[in-house]
């Protein structure tokens, strides 16, 4: 019985079986999210990551071949894949955190597949509460409110700057800024601004100190929630 117990095969599968299971509760956490890698893609990862070590185990106890070479090609190899999951969008980078969650299922999967159990389900533990209890360490009180303005005004390099400090003094988190020229007069520039704001002052409030600059014509939100 014990033979059996401690035998490669049946070690194989209770491996395998904990990669998939480890993986997959991170990549659970990854697709509530509607992430780019989701439930699949994590426990795939996982157990590919456990299969080559089984392999190189298995190639290294039959035929003498090196234990570590297999697995460190691996690593090189999961960056094309979380590669695929980073998108640009304008000065806004996303899908990073989902690329790391890729490189740790593949780390997890690695120590299962090498029997260190212990590593693999800590990990595990560590990785899931990072990724889904991180953002209440730094979450504000305020419940953040998406604000979009639209702003007409001339001489934009001077003005805006002024426009940003008020933004930062109503706590307006600014994540993008375009300038286009107005299409009805080639003297007036459209701005457009998007970013959250914590909500302890009215919108109103914000249009109104933007409103006074010298250089500003009209400001508008669009789409504010």
């Amino acid at each position: 019985m014990f033979d059996f117990l401690y035998s490669f095969e049946f070690q194989a599968v209770i491996k395998l079986l904990l990669g998939f299971v480890l993986a997959g509760i991170i990549g659970s956490e990854r697709q509530a999210l509607n992430k780019p890698a989701g439930f699949k893609t994590h426990s795939l990862i996982g157990v590919s990551s456990v299969l080559v070590m089984l392999c190189s185990e298995y190639l290294s106890k039959n035929f003498g071949a090196d234990i570590a070479r297999i697995p460190a090609q691996l690593l090189p190899g999961i960056g094309f894949i979380g590669a695929g999951t980073i998108l640009r969008d304008g000065f806004n980078v996303k899908g990073l955190t989902t690329a790391a969650s890729l490189l740790v299922v593949t780390c997890i999967g690695l120590s299962i597949g090498a029997g260190f159990y212990l590593g693999g389900i800590i990990a595990t533990i560590f990785s899931y509460f990072i990724l889904s209890h991180s953002h209440s360490f730094f979450k504000v009180k305020e419940n953040n409110i998406e604000l979009n303005l639209n702003i007409k005004l001339q001489n934009s390099t001077f003005t805006i700057p002024l426009i940003e400090k008020i933004l930062y003094k109503n706590r307006v988190t600014v994540q993008k800024i375009k300038v286009t020229p107005c299409a009805d007069d080639e003297n007036i520039e459209d701005l457009n601004i998007s970013g959250n704001y914590n909500g302890l002052l009215p919108v109103s409030q914000i249009l109104t100190d933007i409103s006074t600059l010298k250089n500003v014509f009209e400001v508008e939100t669009v789409n504010h929630k």
